[in-house]
């Protein structure tokens, strides 16, 4: 008995669905269909009279013959009739008003089918639920099976409406978290998260780093969507009818309502509060001069799922070290000091490649990597020699193929870096064949001459290494350093060995990688540093190539306050001999 009532209870529940979609489709094909009207064609796609149009008469009470005899009056003071320009632009403006509208509606009727569809699913669950329990027993169990089903069938709706409803109610409490319509009390002026502003085409920026400007263009994608998908949600909420609208008249609606565009759009402002979400405020002109629209939208962060919980057992990774040399057997000296404390004795899983360029010092290079062989008892290192002229590109390639032990890890490197046994166990956890390559970003370190005044103070280069805004800054502009396995760098088809010199290889291979499927670790290393050097630019270098070679020098030399000091030495200098020579006359009374 009560598995008939429920199944007719269900026929009747889906009878009521199917007329609710008939009914809206029949809605939507009257507001879609063109109006009638007995005036001539273009009479229905001309504005009601009104404030902005006085020479088209008036409606109302005055209409008819008054209103004729405005719209003769209107023709003789414009001396003539209106274009067909000025018809056309306002068919145009009536199109898109219908276009919008439309598309408003079709979106309604795929959220109504999709609804219609769900609940047919559960309907149909039920419906078998019942069935299955139907035929499990007998009478006796048909109805304690039943209830039993329907009790589970339909419990897994208030359960998934029940998650549901827990998932609204945590974006509701982030959005009252957040910095949105109340200020919070801030303990600095540094705690302060600012906004960046952005138009249709620019976006405006504080936090810039080396490689981003004042203002750019959105050159990142999921940048350009997220700030597309804002627009746009903006524009959808401006040009569909609220409730407060569908109160009115639909006369009234029409006089006074404007169908706003991407060109409607001024400016806008955003910003992010990491674990809460990112507030976005978007303002539009109005239908005056004077009159403007601000939409607030926010996009809650939701809570953190785990996605992945694995051991990585990184005691069977050897890494290959590939530096590529010419001349130079100072700083390999200062290498390879740091190479035996940090590779020998406390990694002790390391291959060293050496790739040199020509024949002079070669001997010099040679003696050094005997030397610490001898003194710490290692064996794992590869002397390669190329007569010909240096390129980095070119030896690094020649080092990576090299290697004939199979698939190992490999560390592009340059003999004026610095790195700790932190980083190389960084190294191996963030590359993995076939799926990640890791671009550290490395801090470069100041001419050590500006940072402590003269070369009589300057302290060891362990003391020197302390990342601060004086001492350095993170080489966020250079993708020389990298960790990947040997089998992604041959199947990406390596460096550019036609590239000579200074600068540009390491670009290439980086962009090789980004076209690629494997997934590139951009991240800043706290174990990574670049030991300041004289750089020099030399005059056969490309034009381009010779440019960013002496915007890296600048860079290298010291910050923008110590540039500043030096630039105004003079004017310091002389400044603080007025007030030695003040201080040295006696006061008059």
């Amino acid at each position: 008995m009560l598995r008939r009532g429920l199944l007719a209870w269900v026929s009747r529940v889906g009878g009521l669905l199917v007329f609710v979609c008939c009914s809206l489709s029949l809605l939507y094909v009257m507001t879609c269909s063109p109006p009638h009207s007995d005036d001539p064609p273009l009479s229905h796609a001309l504005p009601r009279a009104g404030p902005n149009h006085p020479g088209l008469g008036g409606t109302g009470p005055g209409a008819g013959a008054g209103g004729t005899r405005g719209a003769g009056a209107g023709l003789a003071q414009s001396g003539g009739p209106p274009g067909a320009q000025s018809y056309q632009a306002l068919l145009q403006e009536r199109e898109e008003q219908h276009r919008l509208h439309i598309s408003s509606l079709k979106k309604q009727i795929a959220q109504l089918k999709e609804a219609l569809q769900e609940r047919s699913q559960q309907l149909k669950g039920v419906q078998e639920s019942l069935e299955r329990a139907a035929g499990a027993g007998g009478p006796g169990e048909a109805q304690g099976g039943g209830t039993g089903s329907r009790g589970g069938g339909l419990g897994e709706a208030p359960g998934a409406k029940s998650q549901q409803a827990d998932l609204q109610e945590f974006l509701r409490s982030q959005l009252s978290k957040a910095e949105v319509n109340v200020g919070i009390r801030l303990p600095s002026e540094y705690a302060v998260v600012p906004f960046e502003s952005f138009t249709l085409q620019r976006v405006y920026q504080l936090e810039m780093g080396l490689t981003r400007h004042p203002e750019e263009k959105p050159v990142r994608k999921d940048r350009r969507e997220e700030l597309g998908e804002a627009l746009e949600t903006a524009l959808h909420s401006l040009n569909t009818p609220t409730s407060q609208q569908d109160s009115r008249g639909a006369g009234e609606r029409t006089k006074t309502s404007k169908v706003f565009t991407p060109s409607d759009f001024i400016e806008g402002i955003a910003r992010t509060e990491k674990d809460k979400g990112t507030l976005y405020e978007l303002t539009f002109r109005g239908e005056s001069s004077r009159e403007f629209r601000r939409l607030v939208l926010f996009r809650p962060f939701g809570p953190l799922m785990k996605v992945k919980n694995e051991r990585v057992d990184t005691g069977n990774v050897p890494i290959n070290i590939i530096v590529p040399l010419s001349r130079r057997t100072e700083k390999f000296k200062q290498f390879m000091h740091n190479f035996r404390e940090v590779c020998v004795r406390q990694d002790g899983r390391i291959h060293l490649t050496v790739v040199y360029f020509g024949k002079e010092q070669m001997s010099e290079v040679r003696s050094t990597l005997e030397n610490t062989s001898r003194e710490v008892n290692f064996k794992n290192y590869t002397l390669l020699q190329l007569d010909e002229e240096f390129s980095r590109g070119r030896g690094l390639d020649v080092g990576a193929r090299a290697w004939k032990g199979g698939n190992v890890l490999l560390f592009f490197c340059d003999v004026d870096i610095y790195f700790t046994a932190d980083f190389l166990n960084t190294c191996r956890l963030n590359t993995q064949p076939g799926k990640k390559v890791f671009y550290p970003v490395l801090f470069s370190q100041y001419n050590p001459t500006l940072i402590y005044g003269s070369p009589d103070h300057i302290p060891s280069v362990e003391q020197q290494l302390a990342i601060k805004k004086d001492t350095g800054f993170w080489r966020d502009f250079g993708f020389g350093m990298t960790c990947q396995y040997r089998s992604d760098f041959i199947n990406i088809g390596g460096f550019d060995v036609d590239i000579k010199g200074w600068g540009g290889e390491d670009v290439h291979l980086y962009r090789k990688y980004l076209h690629s499927n494997l997934l590139v670790v951009r991240a800043p290393s706290r174990g990574l540093f670049h030991l300041w050097h004289e750089k020099r630019c030399a005059d056969e270098l490309p034009p381009e190539q010779y440019r960013m070679c002496m915007q890296s020098k600048a860079m290298n030399e010291a910050s923008h306050g110590q540039l500043g000091m030096l630039f105004f030495r003079h004017e310091i200098e002389a400044h603080l001999g007025k007030q030695k020579q003040h201080n040295s006359n006696p006061k008059k009374t």
